[in-house]
């Protein structure tokens, strides 16, 4: 909440085409890093433009690479407040009212950078190849693969801005400790396979709202499609927020947009102190303690093993 500004957030949206999904679950380290550099890289060069905008941002994005049916579908979140530093940080440059960036600018940009990085991973050896893809490890064969991904349309779409900071927040805590699907969607498991809720883009109404049943291992199969490699970040931040320079920034944004930060946040001691007195008896008024508290009950639970045999 303390680094978020009085400004509004604009959500902005990377998607890869689906070829180039296909080969990324392989090499997922390498496509998914480009895809958080070159599309933190589009959005603060066309906002530096002075045709746009001329200020420098401060970008944060999320990698999020499933559909709703657990499908494989890697592309990452933007949550990017509207406006930010002059060029000589004099002052605060903000976006027209209900509009931040040209999409179809930014999708040009983003195609032709990422093409061009995807091109250069192959010639440093740096991607692998498997199966129906294997062919693709010859330079040539690349070359012609990726000929058709220069003049098709890559998806970058820019949403409306949220409705404050809490909206925000409450966005990113959906992704932020969450692998593919939630407890919540989980109906049942049963003979017939795995049951779960799913919601279908292409349908209106109440009918987005469907089931799925999917074989256990191929339930399994989604799942683990979406686990990212060991030490990979899901969220980062850049530009005007970049761990290097964030405090500087965030305090010179305040000060030009007259904004007083949050305080921090209390210590153990003060913080659990006030959540004890924020409990009270309603007899006779006195604080309440919280002496323990009790998890709440899985909601889906595998059906038991068969004995085993002496």
């Amino acid at each position: 909440m303390t680094e978020l500004l009085p400004e509004p957030y604009y959500h902005v949206v990377f998607t890869l085409p689906a070829p180039i999904a296909g080969i990324a679950y392989y090499n997922k380290a390498v496509i998914y890093g480009l895809l958080f550099e070159l599309a933190a890289e589009t959005l603060c060069t066309i906002a530096a433009d002075p045709k746009h905008l001329g200020a420098q941002i401060g970008p944060t994005l999320v990698l999020h690479t499933w559909g709703s049916a657990l499908t494989h579908h890697p592309h990452v979140h933007g949550i990017v407040p509207g406006g930010g530093l002059s060029p000589d940080a004099s002052h605060w440059v903000a976006c027209k009212p209900g509009f931040f960036l040209p999409v179809r600018v930014l999708s040009r940009l983003f195609r032709r950078r990422f093409l061009e990085a995807l091109e250069r991973a192959h010639r440093g050896g740096r991607l692998q190849f498997f199966g129906e893809y294997a062919r693709l490890a010859d330079p040539a064969a690349f070359a012609d693969w990726l000929a058709p991904l220069r003049s098709c349309e890559w998806v970058v779409y820019a949403k409306r801005p949220f409705a404050g900071p809490e909206a925000v927040l409450a966005y990113l805590s959906r992704y932020t400790h969450r692998v593919a699907i939630s407890n919540g969607r989980l109906v049942a498991l049963d003979e017939r396979g795995v049951i779960f809720r799913w919601k279908d883009y292409r349908a209106t109404g109440k009918t987005r709202y469907k089931t799925m049943t999917l074989e256990p291992s191929e339930f399994m199969r989604r799942f683990l499609l979406h686990v990212l490699p060991n030490g990979f970040h899901r969220i980062r931040h850049y530009g005007l927020i970049a761990n290097a320079e964030r405090k500087d920034n965030l305090a010179r944004a305040r000060e030009l947009l007259q904004a007083v930060p949050d305080p921090p946040p209390k210590d153990d001691a003060e913080g659990t102190a006030d959540i004890q007195s924020a409990f009270t008896c309603p007899d006779c008024g006195a604080a309440m303690i919280i002496v323990d508290t009790f998890a709440r009950a899985p909601s889906i639970r595998a059906p038991p093993l068969p004995p085993r045999a002496a």
